[in-house]
Formats: C-alpha cells, structure tokens, sequence
C-alpha cells in the first residue's frame, strides 16, 4: 500500500494540520496509520513516549491518533541558536550546535539515519504519512532537501499538494510547483487540496476546473478556513488564536520574548473562557493584569538581556500580581544564569536574573530529556515533561514561593478535562473536513 507525502506550495500552508487530519480520515477507515516528518526547523519540542526529543507538530499528530511516539516520527530536529548556529536533535538526542553551512554538508551522513526512522515505521504501520517542510521546489536547496523530495523519491510516496487560497496567487503557487517538481516526482502527484478558503465555496467551482483541466491533476477538496486552535507549532498559528473570554475573565500577560518556545503550554489557558491572553511584545505596563507568564526560552541568557534592554525587566521585577514561570522563564528567576560552556552563546558567559529564587542556574552540556506524571503546586500533572540544560541544585523541580512559582514541567495548565475537550474538538474538526474531502480521487483504497 503506498504511503503519502504532504507538501505545500510554501510555508503555513497547513502542512501539518491536514497530514494529522488525512491520517485520521484513514485511520477511522481502519487503515493502521502512523505520521512522519524527516526533518522540522521548530523551538517547540515534546518529549516522546520513547523519552526522545521530537518537534511538537508530530508528537500533537501522534497524539491526535492515539498511538505511542518515538524518534522515528521526527528523526531530525533543529533549533535556531545563536547566529547561524542550530541546536541538532538526531534520533531524539542532541549531538552538536551546529553552523547551518555545516549540517548542510554533512547532510549525506543523515540520510540514513531518516531512511532508517521511515522504515522502522513501515514495520508497524500500513500507511506512513509523511509531512513535507516549506515548499518542495526551493530550486537552490533541493539537493540538500530531506522531507519533501527525498522522502517523495526513496520511498515512491504519492504526493499531495497543499495551497493556502487566503495568501492569494493560489493559481500561480500550484502552477508553478507542479512545473518546477522533478518529473518522476511530479508523476506521483495524486491531487491538491485547496486549504483555509472563505466564504461560498460554489464560487470556487471553476477554480476547480480549471486547476483539473489546464493544470490536470486532480482536486481532493477544497477546505473551508478553520482553524484547529491545537498543536500550535508556529507564532503566527498561536498569535492568530481568536480567544473567547467572559467579563471575569482572569487577565494574563505572557512575555513573547524573540527565542520564546514550546507555545503550547498555552492551549489551555487560551481555550479556557475564564481566562483572557494577551500577548506582551515589548514594554508595557502590567498593572491591569493578574497573572504574568515566562515562558520558555530556546536561548534563556540572551531573552533575558532582551528584556532589561527593552524596559521590560523591570516592569516586570515591579509587577504585583502573579508570577508563574516556566522552564527558561523558571531559570530567568533564580540569581543568576552560568554558561560555562557557551552552549547558548560563545564561551563562558554569566548574566543576572530576577533574584527572586535564592540559587543559580548552571547551564551543564546533558539536557535533561523526560516525560512522567509530577507532583508540583499542590496539583497532580499526569503527563507532564521535561526538557532543559539548565539545573537548580536547591530547587531541581520547581519553587512555590506563593505569588511567585517557577517550574521545569511543561503543560503545566493541563487538565484532564482539557485534554477530554481538546479530544472531543480534534473529533469534530475532523468529521467537519471529511465532507470536503473526496480522497477516493486519488486512492483506490479509500472508500
């Protein structure tokens, strides 16, 4: 049975929503079903049910299926770092800090590693579905492309297109990457799926048309713009949230600092009417707000001396209200921040934080890297998980000091009738699309 790639006319198309709403529509068919992505650019990570690091977008798909993740679904994961430097995480472990020109060079020697994770896939599952990243034809990288043409190639997968209609040009963007595809790769395009369209979708009817009879391939559906509100991978997919609050909704101010990471750990908050978020970009008064969150942070010292350089620093030192922390955030906490290895930046490297929590943080070259149930605040966090260099000899865990509260667990706001609801939502969202969807077009198998 031939397995499917997902690539997009270019990024935020909805790669990753529509291979999580695909693999769904053939699971429920009874087809076993796993997702895969050889390669993500992201800061936002999870760790697996195999204890690995993998990017949040395939962990959220696993979860949305209902089966165990490993490494195999993300075998290669960067993090921008400093410069042109990136965190690499090969089979769920960090291996270096790589310059960009570097791991291009090296691409040969991950290959295998990506060839090895799909077919650890293919022992367990019938389908493999496989997202891509950005667009398939960037004409100066496609040699140095591991998930989209390579994956399309190694394992002769059948090719859906994703364009996003709202950026406009969608005509164009579709022409244009089936010309620009190699033959052999454009020979397995079994459709497109037109993505985030609004408004009356029968004045789309020639569209489709044309696309079928000019372009010939054919079209799978066209989706109505909706938006899933889950697995937030991206700023623009969690800065796009449109919340829904009540008049006592209590007010949070959450610090977007440049290396801001894993914005997940928000869903709840933003799915929950009591609660109302506001985004914090740069300095401002806080007074109006209740809650103040530090987030995660990829590159923890230099966030931090982005806040005191852009006034930040101290609005927040001077905030009254509450101080919840987490991960980087729970770090900018304690005295000061060591880096004695320069992992976040170049050589030994020192920087003072709020001075709220009596201990230091040492940034040490072994990442913590867990996933279990955990006892903090008071409450109970049933799947709770870990990722951090940074450790606290005083407070390993966290620090409850009241009004102010720093952890290194994420999805801290999780509760088990979020996680019923977010369930429930991915159920609806996916029976929703499933009737604009007609992938018996495209494969013989579906019904």
């Amino acid at each position: 049975m031939q397995d499917i790639s997902i690539v997009g006319t270019h990024s935020d198309a909805g790669k990753s929503t529509i291979t999580m709403l695909i693999s769904k529509i053939l699971q429920k068919q009874g087809f076993n079903i796993s997702v895969f992505k050889a390669q993500n650019v992201s800061n936002n990570a999870s760790v697996a049910s195999d204890g690995s690091e993998i990017a949040v977008a395939q962990y959220f798909q696993t979860k949305a299926l209902n089966i165990s993740s490993s490494w195999h679904n993300n075998p290669i994961l960067l993090k921008s770092g400093r410069g042109s430097t990136a965190s690499l995480i090969v089979k769920g472990k960090a291996i270096s800090t790589p310059d960009v020109r570097e791991y291009y060079r090296n691409l040969d020697r991950l290959k295998p590693i990506v060839k090895e994770a799909f077919l650890g896939l293919k022992k367990s599952y019938d389908i493999v579905v496989s997202e891509g990243a950005g667009s398939p034809v960037e004409l100066n990288l496609m040699d140095k492309d591991l998930s989209n043409i390579y994956i399309a190639r190694e394992f002769n997968s059948s090719v859906i297109l994703v364009a996003d209609i709202e950026k406009g040009g969608v005509f164009a963007s579709i022409y244009g990457t089936l010309e620009l595809l190699p033959k052999d790769i454009r020979a397995n395009v079994a459709g497109v799926i037109i993505n985030k369209f609004r408004g009356d979708r029968s004045l789309f009817d020639d569209g489709i048309k044309i696309i079928e009879e000019r372009f010939k391939v054919p079209v799978l559906g066209v989706l109505p713009y909706k938006a899933l509100n889950f697995g937030f991978e991206d700023s623009q997919s969690l800065f796009n949230y449109s919340q829904e609050f009540n008049d006592k909704a209590k007010k949070v101010a959450l610090v977007c600092y440049p290396k801001m990471s894993n914005y997940n750990d928000f869903e709840p908050l933003l799915a929950d009417k009591n609660y109302k978020v506001d985004f914090i970009f740069g300095n401002r008064g806080l007074d109006s707000y209740d809650l103040l969150i530090l987030p995660g942070s990829k590159l923890v010292i230099e966030d931090l001396r982005w806040l005191k350089r852009v006034g930040l620093f101290d609005e927040i030192k001077h905030f009254s209200g509450e101080i919840i922390g987490i991960c980087g955030g729970f770090e900018m906490m304690f005295k000061a921040i060591n880096d004695p290895y320069g992992l976040e930046g170049v050589g030994n490297d020192k920087e003072e934080g709020f001075n709220w929590v009596d201990d230091e943080i040492v940034i040490q070259k072994d990442k913590i890297v867990k996933r279990g149930k955990y006892q903090i605040f008071g409450k109970e966090i049933l799947d709770g998980f870990e990722i951090h260099n940074g450790i606290s000899k005083k407070y390993p865990l966290y620090y409850d000091a009241g009004r102010i509260k720093g952890t290194f667990v994420h999805s801290l706001f999780d509760t088990k009738e979020f996680i019923e609801y977010r369930d429930k939502k991915i159920l609806e969202y996916v029976d929703s699309m499933s009737r604009y969807l007609n992938l018996s077009k495209a494969f013989d198998f579906v019904s």
